[in-house]
């Protein structure tokens, strides 16, 4: 899916259907301008669907020390099943559990669990009530978190209760603010060759959904620039059903206007079945079919480069993309093969690496902590 993207997890379930803080926390801290230097950095690792073994490996800038599992060392227990996005705001951050139907809020230096949050539908009869989380983006002291029945809740960071949940499309996986609205790509992904094709605007200030935006088919992952434009890359629609598989509507990325709410273009590529998605200052970054890196300029509108990695390091399953602004390191995860132990690359703005660390099972996110 997205992550899972879109990924190994996304075509199982499509297979099978087939087949049978507190008030001190800042706004938006991706935005603001760094001041502080970082302590290290965590990795979600989504472990294998339904094997409850999702882990956070943590890696230490100034000791070089990596803990394989900091969660499950601090907390006693285990993730849960099927982690897939963390973000920090503030002094805490947030994991996205979706199997598991929850999130955990801990705190950003020491993984220490500060509150769960099930993410259930009390209105629908268990054991199939679960909202099934996905991502999670923030605003003012909000956090906004998308579900696959089709919803955004919205959580108050300060307190950590979810004040409503609003309605968009099908099956929502990433959302990105810009210009002062929430967009979200909905996949429609569950929809085994009947995807969605949209985006939703919420109004952040009504927090209501305003407009639906047509993309192309299967919008999964989404990101904004510092250029008023706000990027979806959608994984098309593919049928499984023949051998080869036949590709009815082509990936591709549609490139929005956040002023207008308007699709600007949409180009096709040829993306696989993961495609993750980092903006750094004039740089967007996807992963394409054939496991490189492109770069696309954010400032000019125009192709930058077919790879990124310039020192002939080879990803053979690219999983996560993470950039850092204080740095500008790019970071790309390494999934092999979705059953073993991952690997996490480190490359200086160039495309060159400097480091690497060994994650868990399908290192899904990345996220930078401060001292």
């Amino acid at each position: 899916m997205k992550q899972i993207k879109l990924s190994p997890f996304l075509m199982t379930i499509a297979l099978a259907v087939l087949l049978s803080a507190c008030h001190k926390d800042k706004i938006n801290p991706k935005s603001d301008t760094p001041t502080a230097s970082r302590a290290g950095l965590y990795v979600l690792n989504q472990g294998i669907f339904q094997s409850n073994n999702s882990t956070l490996t943590y890696y230490d800038y100034t000791t070089k020390q990596l803990v394989p599992d900091i969660y499950s060392s601090v907390n006693g227990s285990p993730l849960g099943d099927t982690g897939n996005d963390i973000e920090i705001y503030g002094a805490k951050m947030y994991i996205v559990v979706n199997y598991s139907n929850v999130v955990d809020i801990v705190n950003a230096k020491t993984s220490k669990l500060i509150k769960q949050i099930s993410m259930v539908n009390a209105s629908l009869p268990a054991p199939n009530n679960g909202r099934q989380p996905r991502s999670v983006a923030f605003y003012k002291n909000n956090a906004f978190i998308t579900s696959y029945d089709g919803t955004v809740a919205v959580m108050d960071t300060a307190t950590l209760t979810i004040s409503k949940y609003i309605t968009v499309g099908r099956n929502p996986e990433q959302l990105v603010v810009s210009n002062g609205k929430l967009y979200v790509a909905n996949s429609g992904g569950l929809s085994f060759g009947n995807p969605d094709k949209t985006v939703s605007v919420i109004d952040l200030n009504t927090l209501t959904e305003i407009k639906k935006i047509t993309v192309l088919p299967n919008p999964v992952s989404i990101a904004a620039d510092d250029y008023g434009h706000v990027y979806v890359l959608s994984l098309g629609i593919t049928d499984y059903s023949g051998t080869p598989p036949t590709i009815v509507a082509p990936p591709g990325m549609t490139i929005i206007d956040n002023k207008t709410d308007v699709s600007i273009s949409q180009t096709n590529l040829s993306l696989g079945y993961n495609i993750p998605m980092a903006v750094l200052g004039d740089f967007v970054y996807y992963v394409t079919a054939d496991n490189k890196i492109a770069v696309y300029n954010a400032k000019t509108q125009s192709a930058a480069q077919a790879n990124f990695i310039t020192d002939g390091t080879v990803i053979t399953s690219p999983f996560a993309i993470a950039t850092d602004s204080l740095t500008d390191e790019v970071f790309v995860t390494d999934a092999k093969d979705y059953s073993s132990n991952g690997t996490l690359y480190a490359f200086d703005k160039n495309g060159k690496k400097e480091y690497s660390i060994t994650t868990g099972i399908s290192p899904g996110k990345v996220a930078f902590v401060n001292k």
